[in-house]
């Protein structure tokens, strides 16, 4: 047995476990080892059979005896049958479609057995109780069960499980393993000063601790370990990659503070300070000489594309080296042919004036502005038309969905490339945008997910971070109200009082479709279908309603988000697919329906729909419960208008796997425990360094680049 061969060569498998595995994800025995524990079962209290009552869980300890296997008279299920007795009674355990069982354990032993006492018949029995053999019984119910010589393990592993295998399968797994003696040649790739500067287990040690802990000690020693070890590994990584990236020459744009600041009068509004700095931050690295890797995060309404703006123009208006005519090329790439469209217009006004060409690219059509015919409107043209005049130069900036980075699109000077909202993108993909013909362009993320630092400083590792942590001037702050049952009739007729005023209304709702009734774990949740009728019918009858969600068409989407920003729909009711940074000025009001089912930085982002102008905004959290949980969290979100903010607290109330709403950032949950500890993230980050500092080819630590080798370019993902 070692770490790479298949599960299926050293363990009898039934064809539903190795369903159950292959969904888990667990392919080799090495991928068995790392199935950690979600949670430790604590059984430091015994009792005794004699007392046992159907319906409790309960842990006993006795001699086995009668092991055998046997089938369901009608249902034929193979399963196990034993008899467990000390010194108060006996009682018969079964274990259903474990048949293995009865092999495993040898006739007369002592066991420790917990599991929920049934009752068949009027017979006592266990049902598929966790079972592990022991050395001796323990002494007196109620005594600590560690002995001098550990006769027992007070905390039992469970481990997460798919239909068709259980936790007590993984535990007899892992022991099936450590016998087999694989820990013995198990190589740390952690040096040891390292593991000794933090107090961390060697990894035999941890692999042992964290699936059979003798104390909460050990559990908790062995989990700091791995947490440490993933993100240990991903800032070896990220690092590693930026320091190859260092190494690219790329554009040199040298514009002065005035170029830009001439630029820049010419917004609408005052930049922010956050803005202006933002703005610096990428001049100097336009200056370097190396290609800039750059992400910049702000709430919604921040001001991300007024900043890309001014740093386009210090490009656009920049010679190729050695040229006095020409223009170097900027790629702009969005998520959405929605989102493509209305930075294609934006830029269309920030850049009329310098007359200058603006292409936009999408899987359905391209657009060149502006028009032979009409030179204030653009034109459709052929997607070949467009690609020549890109490749010869001709067109500065394209901007564009996924269509971007095809291998058809090639340009002449790319000499900067912006990717809006970083997290719909997987790192392939940013390379791709990053890695076109000559010298590397720059490269600038930006998002507007609210991360914690600590999140943002493990998967944004080869990322230098910028926050637009200001609002623009004049900007009112969003009125947030939470909306109880029994309070929403006051809620509609104030909605219907800015309704007349010409304002429009989000409304957002979890599911598309009403769920089945007749199943049993439907989620009984708003659904956007049932919640625009019942809205026509019962609340709003005199305004169009429109819809948006994910399973309609493209087309579709695009003919409904028109109609909203024309201000032909009055009220748009969808789910979360609502466009990020999706202009519509005149949407000041927003429902958000089962807002309890919502993470606090997605209710954050879906606030900031409706803060895209100085008019008075309003948000109503429409919540369903009232469990004092929730409602700390909706006052939370109330009170606070920083998204980062409720980013941390929502890292710290709700748990790293559940900061938007479901696991997305490609981390295990053990590496995730990880991002609650800043000191432990820094401490990883200044270790990576220090390794890279000392050796960038790692080539001094092979173990490490072994480990690293076997990560996938594109493991740690934003989608």
């Amino acid at each position: 047995m070692d770490l790479n061969s298949p599960i299926e060569s050293n363990f009898r498998l039934q064809e539903s476990q190795k369903i159950a595995l292959k969904k888990l994800g667990i392919k080799t025995v090495g991928d068995l080892l790392y199935h950690f524990p979600v949670r430790y079962g604590d059984t430091s209290e015994k009792k005794n059979i004699g007392s046992l009552a159907e319906g409790e869980s309960a842990v006993i300890f006795g001699k086995i005896t009668k092991l055998k296997t046997s089938k369901g008279f009608k249902s034929k299920i193979p399963m196990s049958e034993a008899w467990i007795e000390d010194e108060s009674g006996k009682i018969k355990a079964v274990w259903f479609h474990q048949p293995y069982i009865a092999k495993m354990i040898h006739e007369g032993a002592f066991v420790r057995a917990d599991g929920k006492v049934s009752d068949r018949r009027g017979e006592l029995y266990l049902s598929n109780p966790k079972i592990e053999t022991i050395v001796k019984l323990p002494i007196g119910v109620g005594d600590s069960l560690f002995g001098e010589h550990g006769e027992a393990h007070s905390l039992y592993p469970v481990y997460p499980e798919s239909k068709g295998i259980t936790s007590n399968w993984f535990y007899h797994a892992i022991q099936k393993i450590f016998s087999s003696g694989i820990l013995d040649n198990i190589k740390d790739p952690i040096p040891e000063y390292i593991l000794t500067t933090y107090n961390l287990p060697t990894l035999k040690t941890a692999l042992v601790w964290i699936h059979t802990p003798q104390k909460q000690d050990h559990a908790f020693s062995a989990r700091k370990r791995f947490a440490f070890e993933e993100v240990f590994f991903i800032q070896l990584q990220k690092k590693r990659e930026k320091i190859l990236w260092n190494k690219n020459p790329s554009y040199v744009i040298e514009k002065t503070p005035k170029n830009i600041a001439q630029f820049v009068e010419r917004f609408p509004f005052a930049p922010t300070e956050a803005q202006n700095k933002a703005i610096e931050q990428i001049m100097n690295d336009f200056r370097s000489g190396h290609a800039m890797s750059r992400l910049l995060e702000g709430d919604v309404g921040s001001g991300k594309t007024a900043v890309a703006a001014a740093t386009v123009y210090s490009v656009i208006t920049s010679k190729p080296k050695g040229q006095n005519f020409g223009n170097l090329q900027v790629a702009y790439m969005a998520p959405t042919e929605i989102l493509a469209k209305q930075h294609f217009e934006s830029f269309i006004e920030y850049f009329t004036y310098l007359k200058i060409n603006v292409g936009l690219i999408t899987g359905k059509e391209c657009r060149k502005f502006p028009s032979k015919t009409n030179p204030k409107q653009w034109t459709k043209i052929s997607k070949t038309q467009l690609l020549k005049w890109v490749a010869n130069g001709e067109i500065p900036i394209l901007i564009g969905t996924h269509a971007l980075i095809s291998k058809s699109v090639k340009f002449k000077h790319l000499a900067y490339s912006i990717i809006d909202e970083q997290h719909r993108f997987g790192t392939a993909q940013r390379q791709k945008i990053t890695r076109k013909e000559g010298m590397n362009p720059h490269l600038l993320s930006m998002t507007a997910t609210p991360i914690p630092r600590t999140l943002a400083l493990t998967i944004y590792g080869d990322l230098d971070l910028t926050l637009l942590d200001q609002m623009p001037l004049g900007r009112k702050p969003i009125i947030t109200e939470i909306v109880l049952p029994g309070e929403r009739e006051n809620t509609y007729t104030k909605i219907k009082t800015l309704l007349a005023e010409g304002r429009q209304l989000y409304v957002i709702c979890p599911r598309i479709n009403e769920p089945d009734p007749a199943k049993e774990q439907a989620v009984i949740a708003k659904s956007v279908k049932e919640e625009a009728e019942r809205l026509k019918r019962d609340v709003f009858q005199n305004c169009e309603i429109g819809i948006l969600h994910s399973k309609m068409l493209q087309g579709e989407k695009e003919d409904v988000m028109n109609d909203f920003k024309s201000g032909k729909i009055k009220i748009l009711v969808a789910t979360s697919v609502v466009e990020v940074g999706v202009n519509v000025p005149n949407a000041t009001v927003i429902i958000i329906e089962g807002a309890e089912r919502f993470g606090l930085a997605q209710l954050h982002q879906l606030r900031g729909r409706v803060i895209r102008s100085n008019h008075q905004a309003y948000c109503y959290v429409f919540a369903e419960t009232k469990t004092e949980k929730t409602l700390l969290r909706l006052k939370a979100f109330k009170n606070s208008s920083n998204g980062f903010e409720l980013a941390e607290f929502d890292l710290k109330l709700r748990g790293p796997g559940e900061l938007s709403g479901n696991k997305q950032w490609g981390i295990s949950d053990i590496g995730m425990e990880a991002i609650r500890n800043l000191k432990m993230v820094e401490a990883a980050r200044a270790e990576a360094e220090y390794l890279l500092s000392q050796d960038e080819t790692l080539s001094k630590f092979p173990l490490i680049n072994e480990k690293l080798s076997h990560r996938k370019i594109d493991e740690i993902h934003f989608e």
